[in-house]
């Protein structure tokens, strides 16, 4: 299932595992491509050590600075949407999901020319593939 809403420009899909699991495989992958994996948020963690209950969420924030840095280069404020970012979570059903900015969205966002975004647009394969 796959569900995206053309207003904000954020894709969900489906994962057939749990959220941990799903970022567990999203990082892998992102690593077995060579990418760089900057950061991973464990934002339910997080809310845990602050006392708060919140179901299963991680943000994996990765990329390649070689197709990264001449988008910045060319409209900086594509840094704001720069490196490139997936939620892993899970809704109150215990249902796993994983979301990120479609590519569309990013190159309209920041004015970027379409060709340029092509080194970036491999992320919903990657996801696709992190769902399975």
């Amino acid at each position: 299932m796959k569900i995206g809403d053309a207003d904000n420009g954020v894709v969900t899909i489906a994962s057939a595992h749990g959220a941990v699991a799903t970022a567990d495989k999203l990082e892998a992958l992102i690593r077995a491509r060579g990418l760089m994996l900057f950061a991973r948020i464990d934002f339910s963690g997080d809310a845990a050590r602050a006392g708060l209950a919140m179901p299963p969420s991680q943000l994996l924030v990765f990329g390649n600075p070689q197709a990264g840095t001449p988008l910045m280069q060319a409209v900086p404020t594509a840094a704001l949407d720069l490196p490139l970012k997936v939620l892993s979570w899970e809704d109150a059903d215990g249902r796993a999901w994983l979301s990120y900015n479609a590519t569309e969205y990013l190159r309209a966002r920041h004015g970027l020319d379409a060709d340029a975004m092509k080194p970036v647009s491999g992320v919903a394969a990657l996801v696709e593939a992190a769902a399975r």
